[in-house]
């Protein structure tokens, strides 16, 4: 039988046709003797009806021994359900198939779970080692044509605005650029090998070098990196890069696309411009450079309060150029002693040496610190703080950057807890302003924030060649390597980095003054870049772009907070395929073919 109708389209409309639908069985039900088969195809359910009655030559019989995940074809005429019967949960649920015939054309076995939307509750690992039965169920079918649709409407946009779609190398040249690279042996060249890129982003450069102007991808990319749960070896990024551009250009154009994509994927209106933060001043408000500014309970600098108070802690915190800093929980102030002493320890896993607490009752100030501080401090602490009575004020006092991480965290953690996050909210924001280079304490050195080839502001090029001929050490808080601010943007959406980018070097006079500050002699440059610095001398246009992150887009989009829910074969948090046993052990033979020996590991 030839398939002439999805199950999921079926309507009134169609009543008293002849149709052929075929789909997996999603329920079975026998009805004294008339029986009930629910079938399943990318398009939806439709109920269809097997009444001993009206099928013949053994269709009815056939009907009774098939199972959950069996693959039918079923003929029929579609009839309206009897009064009474109708389903409203169905886009289908006015109208049945009334059987005529009916082809089993594969049986199945039973399943290890059951393929519904309960299948939530099963543990992950069952379902990724049957990821394309995971797959059948509304959720995860609903999510992969939500990831569909905005990838089609990425590209319609793209394509609106004038850029071309090209595509760039899957094995690269090694280009040391941050996180470890996938290595590639070559079996042409012995002892040579190709990576698999972390980002198009030399290519991309180099096409503007080569006068497309207007480029964008939708580019896979490789890190081999600890994951997260939204971080995977393998992902995908909108890949956007213009010639003859400021930083401007490309916030506007992002700002479009991401309204463009919201209202014709959601239905959801995006309020444009987005609005904007400079690094530092989100540092200090929410303790990190992806703030979720979906809800309050702003990070609050009490360091001058404290700094002169009785209780030791906060005096040499201060003292030794530390902050004390503090977040207010709204009607926490009934926490327990245990309650509190779990916070206490939540913080300690980022850094925090512990959490000093201030409740506010009705008649008394409950804390552990409260003796050492005098009233007129306690006083300015809850003004400053905006706390009411019932509120819970919490403190981290430490280096910038633990109190910054600890109560960054403790933020977003009782926000969650009190349920301040607004469902079905999605808040844009733009971080400007970000320094070029961060201070690696453990190896020394100067590390580019995002890349090498994000440009210096033009007002901090003096700063960056003034570092050197500095007379402090590099990593010195006078050095001037430590204050260039990079002319580079990040996106953040409700708490996550969905896109980052810059305004590229083009010059290689710069872009050498960039390699040095971060430890590449000429020579080293030369040997990773040279490519780059010599397409620099052809008449490099000035350019920028940016990359957006595909799945933390979906992943927002969809609801979840788990990066493999929106990837049709995601691998797990150790970097495993679960369904296929990858990565799996090669054969010697194949192994001498690539020039390739492996050294058994010490247990």
């Amino acid at each position: 039988m030839k398939r002439t109708h999805v199950c999921g389209e079926l309507r009134a409309e169609h009543v008293g046709q002849e149709v052929v639908v075929t789909g997996w069985v999603q329920r079975t039900r026998d009805h004294g003797g008339v029986i009930f088969i629910d079938l399943r195809d990318r398009s939806g359910v439709v109920q269809t009806v097997f009444d001993p009655a009206r099928a013949s030559g053994g269709v009815h019989e056939r009907a009774s021994q098939v199972r959950n995940e069996f693959v039918l074809a079923v003929q029929g005429r579609v009839a309206k359900r009897p009064a009474g019967t109708e389903n409203p949960r169905l886009a289908t649920g006015e109208i049945e198939i009334v059987a005529t015939e009916m082809e089993v054309l594969n049986p199945a076995k039973p399943t290890p779970f059951l393929i519904s939307d309960e299948a939530d509750k099963v543990d992950e690992s069952v379902r990724l080692t049957y990821r394309y039965l995971d797959l059948r169920r509304p959720r995860m079918r609903n999510i992969l044509e939500l990831r569909h649709r905005v990838t089609k409407a990425v590209r319609d946009f793209m394509d609106g605005e004038g850029f071309w779609e090209v595509e760039t190398p899957n094995l690269w040249k090694s280009t040391p650029e941050g996180a470890r690279e996938y290595v590639v042996p070559s079996r042409l060249h012995a002892g040579r090998f190709y990576v698999l890129p972390q980002s198009p982003q030399l290519c991309k450069q180099l096409l503007m070098v080569a006068g497309v102007e207007k480029y964008f991808q939708i580019a896979r990319c490789f890190r081999d990196e600890d994951t997260r749960a939204d971080r995977q070896p393998e992902f995908t990024q909108i890949d956007i890069e213009m010639s003859f551009v400021e930083q401007e250009d490309i916030l506007s154009l992002v700002e479009r696309m991401y309204a463009y994509v919201f209202k014709r994927v959601m239905g959801i209106e995006i309020a444009t411009p987005f609005p904007r933060l400079r690094y530092a001043e989100a540092l200090a408000r929410y303790g990190t450079d992806k703030p979720d500014t979906r809800f309050g309970m702003e990070l609050v600098d009490l360091s001058d309060i404290v700094k002169d108070s009785g209780f030791r802690v906060f005096q040499q915190t201060v003292a030794s150029g530390g902050q004390v800093k503090a977040i207010c929980a709204p009607g926490c102030a009934g926490y327990s002693r245990k309650e509190v002493e779990d916070l206490t320890k939540w913080v300690q896993q980022f850094g925090a040496k512990g959490l000093a607490t201030f409740a506010l009752g009705e008649s008394e100030i409950r804390s552990q610190v409260a003796k050492f501080l005098t009233a007129e401090q306690m006083e300015e602490i809850f003004r400053r703080c905006g706390a009411k009575t019932g509120d819970l004020v919490l403190c981290v006092a430490d280096q910038p950057d633990v109190v910054a991480d600890a109560l960054g965290r403790l933020r977003l953690e009782m926000g969650r807890r009190l349920g301040l996050i607004p469902k079905g909210q999605y808040n844009f924001l733009w971080i400007v302003d970000v320094p070029l280079f961060g201070w690696n304490a453990a190896e020394q050195r100067y590390d580019p924030m995002h890349h090498p080839f994000c440009a210096p502001l033009p007002e901090d090029l003096e700063l960056l060649k003034a570092g050197y001929t500095a007379t402090v050490p590099p990593g010195h808080p006078d050095h001037p390597w430590g204050k260039v601010r990079a002319n580079l943007y990040d996106c953040v959406l409700n708490g996550y980095e969905v896109a980052g980018g810059s305004i590229r070097t083009h010059r290689r006079d710069v872009q050498e003054l960039v390699f040095g500050a971060i430890g590449l002699d000429f020579e080293q440059a030369k040997e990773r870049f040279g490519f780059l610095l010599e397409a620099f001398e052809y008449g490099a246009p000035p350019h920028g772009g940016i990359a957006c992150g595909l799945e933390r887009l979906i992943m927002i989009l969809a609801g979840t907070d788990n990066i493999r829910d929106v990837i049709a074969f995601p691998k797990t948090g150790d970097a495993r395929d679960l369904m296929t046993g990858a990565p799996t052990v090669i054969d010697d033979q194949t192994l001498a073919e690539l020039h390739v020996r492996t050294i058994p590991s010490e247990e």
